[in-house]
Order: C-alpha cells, then structure tokens, then sequence
C-alpha cells in the first residue's frame, strides 16, 4: 500500500507551486484529480521543450494525474465541481484571494457539501495584508520577503537562481506540510479546515540563519557579503583556469585543514578569512576544473565541484539514488523523469503516467457523477465541458 492510499485531491492550480506540491501527493499515493479550464489553459503545457509534442515540464509536473476540463464561469460547472467535493478530501487552488468564493466553491460554500474538507489556498502574498491581490512571480517574492537583500555580490547586486525557490521551496513544500499536517488533524478531530499558504510568508521563515539575529536584536542586520555564509568568509565559489567553477564549504576545522593541505598550503590555516579567501581565487586558477576534481575527489573537504545539469544526472551519486526514473506514457512507451526525492522502508513512490491531455478524463469522471451520454453531449454543446 501507498503511504497517502485513499486521499483524493481536487487540484485547481496551474503552472508551478500547486503543480509541484500534488505530483509530490500523487508520487505517495493520493488521487489527484485537476480540475483544468479549457478556456484557458495551463501555460506549463507549452512549456519548452516539447517531447512528442508535449511539454517535457508539463508531463514531469503532472505525472500520474487525471484531467477533467471545466468551465468554472458557469454554473454547471460549477455543480459537477460540488458533487466532487462530497468525495475528495483535500482541495489546492492557486487563485487570487476572494476568486472561488466569487465562483461559489469558496472554503465556507464547500464545507458545507463535505464539512470534512481541507481546502488549501497556495498564493504569492496570502489571503490577509495590503499585498494580499497582488500579482507577483518566484523572484517577487525573494525580494520582498529580505532573502535578496542579502544575497548577490555587493558589487552587482542580488543574483538570479537557476530554479524557483519561492515556489517551490516557499509554495509547493510548505503546502505539502500544511495539508498533510491537516489530515492528521481531521484523523484525530474529524474536522476539516482551510490552510492559508503564502509564499512569500514561507521565503520569510527561510530566513532562519542570517535573519534570526536581526529579528532577536533589531542588530547584525545581513548585508551581502559580510557573513558566514553568504560570501562573507572563504565558503563560496571559485573559477578554475578552464571558466569552470568550484564551491568550498569547508567550515568546520576538520575541513579546512584538509582543504589547504590539497592545494599544497598547509599554512594558510592560520591566516584571515580575508586573505585566505583571495588566497584562494588566486590558487583554483592555476588548475583546470579537471585537475581539481581529480584531487578532491578522494577528500573529505566539503569542496565539490559545479556541475552543469548533463553532469548531475550523470553523477554517482544521483544515479545510485535513482533520481531518474521512467514513467509511462500513453503509447505504451515511457519517459525519463526526475524521480520523487522520499525514501522509505515502508514503500515507494508511485507513476503511474506522465501528465493527461487537457480533460483526458471529464468523460469518465462524468460517468462517474452519474452523466449519461445525452446530458455530457449538452453539457459539451453549451461549453460546460471541452
């Protein structure tokens, strides 16, 4: 058995960070149903690159997913969408604050068709404060929340992220531990509950190491490069001879020793953070990227090199955790995908395909309801349904 067996999701989310959280759902086993508009539909499915003409993203993000496709601007819709509540337990949407409530499938409406639901709002600024209808992105959200305002070089300035950490880190992970701390919840009350998830509230908790002192003492306020671990000691980041690149976190002493005995500079354990730091630019510039990983290979130093995304799934490490994955598609072929990062004793995560067409499922899901052909038909000609 599967450790979420026999929780049903509605999922009411687009793009990344609800997306992101339900396939995290679905690879431990909940259903997850989305609830798609064929009005307007999820730009994650043009996504680049296309792999038979589907977004490579899009069937990663929605894997083992079913589709029904709605019109939430109309009233049928919007009962289909009621008499699926009364058999889901869990319901993500990524509106603006106030949109399902506008639609009647707000918290408050739904509970009353299945008073055990857990509704969870995933939004950039939360349901609550002046920011609360703001439009915002992952790079917003860094950037109000503090964590830009510290992080980059004092020269250029707060540096962009190769991947979302505001959505997901901030969104999709926060939302996972607050629906499933839910579920324990209504396990032990029977009550269901709304969850309010703002990311930019979560990229502020992530502010733990360098702005808990600040927060304690109105004092140490981080700026970029002036502390431990933000480019204001030697742990960061250094060019090799071939334009490729390095990190050093060797903190700890233990570290540190080993690190300067392989660059032959034993000595430099006693200097200044300062000095050993330039110290340091200067001595991986003597070597190409490919001599340095040959010595640091078989040392415990904390330094590893900078690998490009071609060389992490390569990695030993990588493979021997299995964080690629096949996942069937619908041709009976299947598809590489980055792997679910859980690990248990207990079981194993679950694909059962890649993402559905737009609606692939309203049919069956219809049937389901108890729609006959005539009445899918009308609902088809009248919008309702793609």
């Amino acid at each position: 058995m599967t450790l979420l067996h026999g929780l049903k999701v509605l999922d009411f989310s687009t793009l990344l960070p609800g997306p992101y959280a339900t396939m995290m759902l679905a690879d431990l086993g909940a259903e997850v149903l989305r609830v798609e508009s064929h009005v307007r539909a999820d730009d994650t499915r043009s996504f680049p690159p296309l792999v038979n003409g589907v977004s490579a993203a899009h069937s990663n993000l929605n894997r083992s997913k079913q589709s029904i496709a709605l019109d939430l601007k109309k009233a049928e819709a919007i009962e289909i969408v009621k008499e699926l509540v009364m058999d889901h337990d869990i319901i993500l949407e990524q509106f603006r604050p106030g949109v399902m409530e506008r639609l009647g499938i707000g918290y408050e409406s739904l509970k009353e068709a299945n008073p055990g639901i857990i509704f969870c709002s995933l939004t950039g600024y939360g349901q609550s404060g002046p920011f609360r209808n703001r439009p915002g992105h992952d790079i917003n959200y860094l950037s109000v929340s503090g964590i830009m305002g510290y992080s980059g070089r004092q020269d250029t300035g707060p540096s962009l992220l190769g991947t979302q950490v505001a959505d997901i880190a901030g969104g999709s992970l926060h939302a996972i531990i607050g629906i499933l701390s839910a579920v324990i919840y209504r396990e032990r009350t029977g009550e269901g509950q709304w969850v309010d998830i703002s990311m930019t509230d979560s990229c502020f908790a992530m502010n733990t190491m360098l702005g808990a002192g600040f927060v304690a003492t109105d004092e140490a306020h981080p700026e970029r490069e002036s502390m431990l671990l933000n480019g204001g000691t030697y742990y960061d980041f250094y060019q090799t001879s071939d334009g490729r690149y390095f990190s050093v976190g060797s903190l700890e002493p233990k570290f540190l020793i080993a690190l300067c005995e392989a660059i032959g500079r034993p000595e430099l354990v006693h200097g200044t953070d300062s000095d050993f730091k330039k110290t340091l630019k200067e001595v991986f510039l003597q070597r190409t990227f490919t001599e340095w990983n040959s010595i640091f290979a078989s040392i415990d130093a904390c330094v590893e090199p900078v690998l490009d995304f071609g060389e992490a799934c390569n990695h030993p490490q990588i493979q021997a955790r299995e964080m690629i994955t096949e996942v069937p598609d619908k041709n009976g072929n299947s598809q590489r995908q980055i792997a679910n990062p859980v690990k248990s004793t207990a079981f194993k995560p679950v694909y059962s395909h890649i993402g559905s067409d737009l609606g692939e499922h309203t049919d069956k899901i219809l049937e389901k309801l108890g729609r006959n052909s005539e009445e899918k038909e009308a609902l088809r000609r009248s919008g309702v349904i793609s």
